[in-house]
């Protein structure tokens, strides 16, 4: 699926729980994201589960077919593993020098 994906837009990404920490942090696995990473584990999710990631693109690839998003820490994946897509929304004020959460 093409996406027409820019700077700031928010998209979803999909991982699957591996272990879930006693401190209550989960490692996860995100596909063509090849390390593992860490998120604060979602109530009543057990090793398996799938879980949603919400970030905002910091970065497009489009030779590679790569975007970098920010999800807690920054990850490069293919533009393939994105689920959802949602356009950043553009208003009438200045640009803020602060990057979205």
């Amino acid at each position: 699926m093409a996406w027409d994906i820019e700077i700031g837009d928010e998209i979803t990404l999909t991982a699957t729980i591996i272990k879930v920490l006693p401190s209550g942090r989960a490692s996860v696995s995100i596909p063509t994201y090849n390390f593992p990473f860490a998120i604060d584990a979602p109530k009543k999710k057990r090793s398996g589960d799938n879980v949603s990631l919400v970030g905002y693109v910091i970065r497009v690839d489009d030779q590679d077919g790569k975007v970098t998003v920010k999800v807690g820490g920054l990850v490069t994946v293919d533009i393939a593993s994105i689920i959802a897509h949602g356009k950043r929304r553009k208003s009438k004020s200045p640009p803020s020098r602060d990057w979205p959460d």
